[in-house]
């Protein structure tokens, strides 16, 4: 047993009860995540747990899957092929539909060797990796409708999981764009939602990320600008990082510029 799945199913829990109150017209509201409306959030969620439920038992299936969302989306981003993969569905059916596969998820990871090897859209992961790729996902964009609800989200522990993906994806932030990665690797001193410290990397005062877990975690995942965040950033490396952190796959992404995402005030 470990502890990622619960942990995804506890994130996922947290953003349905959230969106379970709403009438099927407030899933066409528009968030500040590239203008997605809330049905194309969880439309985005639903399918990517689909795919990995998918990789885990059936990877023939898998590769069938991730060869044709290549070749539909080249040039034309995912939300065309999305949209056509969810046939319709949307609104509280959707949210339903979508809690069901990821309890369902949930449980069959957690059963799975946390070592074993799975496919996926970039290189192959573990079985914890693969898991925990889907707990920051659903963070991550869950971020942007708990903004859409003008609600500040109550973070517990566990995205002590993301926390740790941001720092071992240092790497990877300037591999996705062909640079050398600065050195040194900065420390990172956190506190977390218990209060709780976390310190990640070697331990050094010229360099380092110093602050709120919560924040740091929005850098990472690019739903802040580090610039709207209380996060103390000290040597050129941090800083480096800060400005362009991404802990997620795909090609480089830009962070949100300053100012651009916030907790919005429901209109009345």
């Amino acid at each position: 047993m470990f502890d990622q799945p619960w942990d995804f199913r506890d994130e996922s829990e947290a953003l349905y009860q959230l969106l379970a109150p709403l009438s099927d017209d407030a899933f066409t509201r528009k968030t500040q995540f590239k203008n997605w409306t809330v049905n194309e959030v969880i439309t985005h969620l639903h399918m990517w747990n689909w795919a990995a439920d998918c990789a885990l038992h059936d990877e023939a299936a898998f590769t069938r899957f991730i060869t044709e969302v290549h070749s539909e989306s080249a040039g034309v981003g995912l939300r065309p092929y999305e949209n056509r993969w969810i046939a319709g569905l949307h609104g509280k059916a959707l949210l339903e539909t979508w809690r069901k596969l990821y309890l369902d998820v949930a449980q069959r990871f957690s059963v799975a060797d946390p070592k074993r090897r799975v496919k996926w859209a970039g290189p192959d992961m573990s079985v914890r990796s693969s898991i925990t790729a889907r707990l920051m996902e659903t963070w991550a964009h869950g971020q942007a409708v708990y903004d859409l609800q003008g609600v500040v989200r109550r973070d517990t522990d566990r995205i002590k999981n993301i926390a740790v993906l941001g720092v071992n994806t240092f790497g990877w932030t300037f591999a996705t764009r062909k640079q050398a990665p600065p050195s040194p690797i900065p420390h990172v001193r956190l506190t977390a939602p218990s209060g709780e410290i976390w310190l990640m990397n070697e331990e050094r005062e010229d360099n380092l990320v110093e602050g709120n877990a919560t924040e740091f975690c929005q850098v990472v995942t690019q739903t802040r600008n580090i610039a709207d965040t209380r996060l103390r950033v000290v040597g050129d490396s941090a800083k480096l990082w800060m400005s362009v952190a991404q802990c997620f796959a795909g090609a480089p992404n830009p962070p949100p510029p300053p100012g651009t995402r916030f907790i919005q005030t429901l209109p009345v």
